[in-house]
């Protein structure tokens, strides 16, 4: 069995709805998780953020202009017009369900009520119009056996169990339908896995059943050599290691969402990244590689920001660093980088949501200087030094003509990590390109 999911362009509107199914049924008896159709989840997003500022009106429309796109979605994709009359039925529900919550109080708990309907409508369409074409295609309810334990890790013995005991249930189905992202919390609340999660919920998912393979279908052919949307001829890559797709995902390539290496890392499941336009295209596939010793591709974080800290106090002073990080651990900010020497430490975040009270403490034991419009680039690949290549002065000369504020070389043998303007993210990035490819 292979866990096929698709992401929110994939069923971006009827056509590629039909063109979806007939690629699922194409791959055999399978699980298919799907992402709301693209639009959707900002649109539902924004009804929520409406709904907090008290602007009923405001969300009103935003509601009434979705369901309007679905009612056009429900009269293209169903011919009879008995489907048409029993997805129409379905769809207002689910809209009348999000226009409850103009009434009363608006809590966050409300707001994930609502995020959660994009999917629900994407995999109720793809259900119904499949069974209209003569499929036995089942729904796996997300909301049935998707949860996550306190702190929101995954809770994978309940997973397990339950998605087992749903596909048990329908022997003769030709294909299993659910829902990606959503789930409940250890509350028995409806949560999810935050955006992007959809790619999470097919690993867990193929973990959980111990899949043949996961298939990632999006609008690229796999993971490129850079990013084709600011490099010049990019070229798929065929073949990644776990820990090099983890990597090029954390630092910036939008294709695969960090998350989703993890449980397929554990299990042991190829990973597969195809383009639902392109099925013929090879795509990149993810597994335990054993080394080759190259350079795979280039990925860019941003927005990043630097900080300094230095003090004259460091000097052979014990529990330096720990205050450091201890502080930024108290405000939940995580570090991309750091550097450090005898007297002073610079590290990369790019979440400044408490920047301004994290100077404020490290202040008392050091002076801080800001930088803020960075970005990371990593070059990634087999770069374990043993293998006797210079992948580091390679990469270093390659932005030679750029001014490079840090660089981060050894902490992984998969990455090498420079800091440049954001100004000189695009010509960075082709350089690269040009120099190591």
């Amino acid at each position: 069995m292979k866990i096929l999911k698709f992401g929110g362009t994939s069923v971006g509107s009827p056509e590629r709805i039909r063109h979806v199914a007939r690629l699922c049924l194409d791959s055999g008896r399978n699980v298919v998780v799907l992402s709301a159709m693209s639009g959707t989840t900002n649109s539902l997003v924004e009804i929520a953020d409406y709904l907090y500022k008290g602007n009923v009106p405001g969300a009103q429309e935003t509601i009434n202009s979705l369901r309007q796109k679905y009612r056009g979605v429900v009269a293209d994709l169903f011919d009879s017009e008995d489907d048409r009359s029993q997805v129409t039925e379905l769809v207002e529900h689910r809209f009348n369900y999000i226009s409850q919550f103009t009434e009363g109080e608006f809590t966050a708990a409300e707001e994930k009520e609502i995020l959660a309907c994009g999917e629900l409508i994407s995999t109720a369409l793809m259900l119904l119009y499949m069974r209209a074409i003569g499929v036995r295609a089942v729904m796996l309810p997300a909301l049935d056996y998707m949860r996550t334990l306190e702190g929101g890790e995954p809770d994978m013995k309940y997973i397990t169990s339950h998605l087992r005991r749903l596909i048990d249930s329908e022997p003769d189905a030709d294909i299993w339908i659910t829902q990606g992202y959503i789930c409940r919390n250890c509350h028995g609340e409806v949560d999810n896995l935050r955006r992007g999660g959809s790619d999470y919920s097919a690993s867990l998912i193929g973990a959980a059943l111990n899949a043949d393979e996961i298939q990632i279908w999006t609008d690229i052919d796999g993971m490129h050599t850079g990013d084709p949307r600011y490099v010049n001829n990019t070229r798929p890559v065929s073949r990644l290691h776990f820990e090099e797709a983890a990597e090029l995902a954390y630092f910036g390539a939008k294709i695969l969402h960090p998350t989703c290496v993890l449980p397929a890392k554990l299990h042991n499941i190829p990973v597969r990244l195809l383009n639902t336009m392109q099925p013929e295209a090879q795509g990149t596939l993810i597994a335990n590689f054993p080394p080759d010793g190259t350079i795979k591709a280039v990925a860019a974080k941003d927005p990043v920001t630097a900080i300094k800290i230095k003090s004259g106090r460091m000097l052979l002073a014990y529990g330096f660093l720990h205050k450091v990080f201890e502080t930024f651990d108290n405000y939940n900010t995580a570090i991309d980088m750091m550097a450090t020497s005898e007297v002073g430490v610079t590290v990369t975040i790019d979440n400044t949501e408490h920047l301004a009270d994290i100077i404020d403490e490290i202040k008392t034991f050091g002076t801080v200087t800001v930088d803020p419009d960075m970005v990371i680039i990593c070059v990634v690949g087999d770069l374990d030094w043993k293998n006797g290549k210079d992948y580091a002065a390679r990469a270093v000369d390659a932005l030679r003509e750029l001014p490079v504020r840090m660089i981060s070389y050894g902490g992984s043998n998969y990455n090498i990590s420079m800091l440049v303007r954001a100004e000189d993210k695009i010509k960075a990035l082709n350089l690269l390109n040009e120099k190591l490819f």
